[in-house]
């Protein structure tokens, strides 16, 4: 088949990006939202991570254009900050899409339970051993090429989405705007208090973080695409999607239920919520959605990690045993070792409370790393390209962009961001055993060194804090 055949369009790079980014997440928001921010605060919130989301697809689409060269998240910040600085971006992608997988496997085995109650709440013997058979799965039909991987998310997307649809329709004609005006601000006397309203939208970052990862997807398999345009432009209609899916879901729930009443809702409250309004086959309908929903935002986070190793070893980051590719081109020993260790570590989900929590929060805090580093790209780009037409835009951009999502690792829990520099302990070894191969004499110089170093500092204080008990998982 002619190598043109192959690429992406645009369709299929939107059902990846919605795909990517609409899994478990929102079939849980009313509760996770609820948990933290009143109906006034909510929208507030969505409209801070909306802007801060638009932020990174602009960096992302101005990028793609300028640098038509590079390929995958990682390349800018290598291009930015040397080979190490691509290793430390890459290796966080990387990290966030396996980790977001094992959260996928719990809350697909809660929605399982739903309809056979032997799966219990989706951590027991039988959760373990079906979800492993779903993993090795994964890797089987990704292994068999990603672009034919790709076509199937694109019909797992659309068959998402419908449950979803039909939820925000219904919501929409049973919504009371009495019930959601009547706690609106969540304060002690009723009204607007800044510091109060402030710290239920700091409480509320992580979660609304977790649904956006996976915005990046378009960008991360533009080689694949048609052309590096059609990248950029599937990037920002993914966002505009995901952004009207996301607040009509997490917000309309404050209209049919007090905000008590959702906090006190199982998972996936979704589920109900809709059965609250029509009844039992609600719940049947979000729990079958679900399923769904995780099968392909799964689906796309084994090709999105496998594709990340892949163009690593490509540049030299990793060792060239993780860029080695099959008769499909895809990159066999990646997707064997990750699934290896998203294996791992669903073992462990027998003997963690909060798994799906815990899971989705390492997820969320590696992406930072990743994103942060392309802002910070966009702003060296644009400051060296100053005097050029519209980079001084650019440049405001890329700053407002770095500063948000610093704020954002701070507000979603920095103690999270620690903890996955322990994961960079072995990262940083496949890195020294990747320049090796190719003879460089001094793989670190005095600044990476440093950087090496924080790092493992990092990993001290987050191994100190987990066996103290100050991080809970």
């Amino acid at each position: 088949m002619p190598e043109e055949t192959k690429k992406l369009g645009v369709g299929a790079l939107v059902a990846l990006v919605v795909s990517s980014s609409i899994g478990s997440g929102i079939f849980g928001i009313p509760t996770d939202m609820a948990g933290t921010s009143s109906p006034g605060a909510a929208i507030i919130a969505w409209i801070v991570v909306g802007i801060g989301a638009l932020l990174l697809c602009l960096c992302f689409t101005n990028l793609i254009a300028k640098r038509p060269d590079l390929s995958g998240v990682f390349s800018y910040a290598e291009a930015g900050f040397g080979p190490f600085g691509g290793f430390i971006s890459g290796w966080g992608y990387w990290l966030s899409a396996w980790l977001g997988n094992v959260a996928f496997a719990t809350m697909m085995m809660s929605a399982v339970a739903y309809f056979i109650p032997a799966f219990g709440t989706g951590q027991n013997i039988l959760s373990i051993i079906v979800a492993s058979i779903v993993l090795w799965f994964m890797c089987f039909i990704v292994n068999k090429g990603v672009e034919s991987a790709a076509i199937l998310n694109v019909i797992v997307t659309v068959c998402k989405l419908v449950p979803l649809f039909l939820f925000n329709v219904i919501a929409i004609i049973a919504f009371k705007a009495e019930i959601f005006t009547a706690d609106f601000w969540g304060t002690v006397s009723g009204n607007f208090e800044l510091t109060d309203v402030f710290g239920q939208i700091q409480n509320s970052m992580m979660v609304l973080m977790w649904v956006f990862v996976g915005i990046e997807g378009a960008a991360m398999l533009a080689d694949r695409a048609k052309t590096k345009a059609v990248a950029a432009k599937s990037t920002v209609i993914g966002l505009v999607l995901l952004l009207v899916v996301y607040t009509l879901t997490s917000l309309l729930p404050y209209g049919l239920m007090t905000r008590d009443e959702i906090v006190k809702l199982g998972q996936p409250s979704l589920g109900y919520i809709l059965a609250d309004v029509v009844g039992p086959w609600g719940a049947a309908l979000i729990n079958l959605g679900l399923i769904i929903s995780i099968f392909g935002c799964w689906l796309s986070w084994t090709m999105l990690p496998a594709e990340t190793t892949l163009l690593m070893a490509k540049r030299n980051l990793l060792p060239k045993k993780f860029g080695e590719v099959n008769d499909a081109n895809s990159p066999t020993y990646s997707l064997v070792f990750m699934t290896i260790l998203t294996q791992i570590f669903i073992f462990t989900l027998l003997f963690t409370e909060k798994a799906y929590n815990f899971a989705y929060s390492l997820c969320t805090a590696a992406i930072f790393v990743s994103w942060i580093m392309v802002a910070m790209y966009q702003v060296k780009y644009s400051y060296q390209h100053r005097k050029e037409k519209g980079e001084s835009l650019q440049l405001v951009i890329g700053l407002i962009t770095c500063i948000f999502y610093g704020w954002a690792i701070y507000a979603s829990g920095f103690e999270y961001f620690l903890l996955c520099f322990t994961a960079y302990i072995l990262g940083i070894f496949f890195y020294y055993q990747a320049r090796k191969e190719i003879n460089e004499e001094k793989v670190f110089n005095f600044k990476e060194l440093f950087t090496a170093g924080v790092i493992n500092f990092g990993a001290c204080i987050a191994i100190y804090l987990l066996v103290t008990g100050k991080i809970v998982v």
